[in-house]
Formats: structure tokens, sequence, C-alpha cells
């Protein structure tokens, strides 16, 4: 059985997150998120819209599929 399309973005974020040596709470600083959010979405409990998930992507510096593709 597959991963849902939530556990592999949050996979993706915190791999690029941590490429960029950011922690959740400096990263959700920026974003304007509160950590626990970031964690949550890091986790795979949290549905993104496609707004949050393009903003994260320019935030990281990658094309948002970057962060759909397992």
């Amino acid at each position: 059985m597959s991963e849902s399309l939530q556990h592999v973005v949050g996979q993706r974020l915190r791999a690029h997150r941590q490429r960029l040596g950011l922690s959740q709470e400096k990263l959700a600083d920026q974003l304007g998120y509160h950590r626990t959010y970031l964690g949550s979405v890091e986790r795979g409990e949290r549905n993104l819209t496609l707004a949050s998930l393009e903003q994260l992507a320019e935030r990281l510096g990658v094309d948002p599929l970057d962060l759909l593709r397992p």
C-alpha cells in the first residue's frame, strides 16, 4: 500500500527544511505559522491547501511539485 499524499508532503517538507538548516520553529516563524501546526504538517496529519503548499515551497526554494513527489 502506498503512503498518503499528506505523509509524502510532510516527509519532503521536513527533508527540505533540514537541508536548509531550519528548525520547525524558525520556519514556522518565517511563514507566520504556529510551530505545532508545521509539526503536524510534517507528520502528515494536516491537509494543506494549494496556497499553503505554494507558500511552503517558495520559502524552501523548491518547485511545489518537489513536495508532492515521493
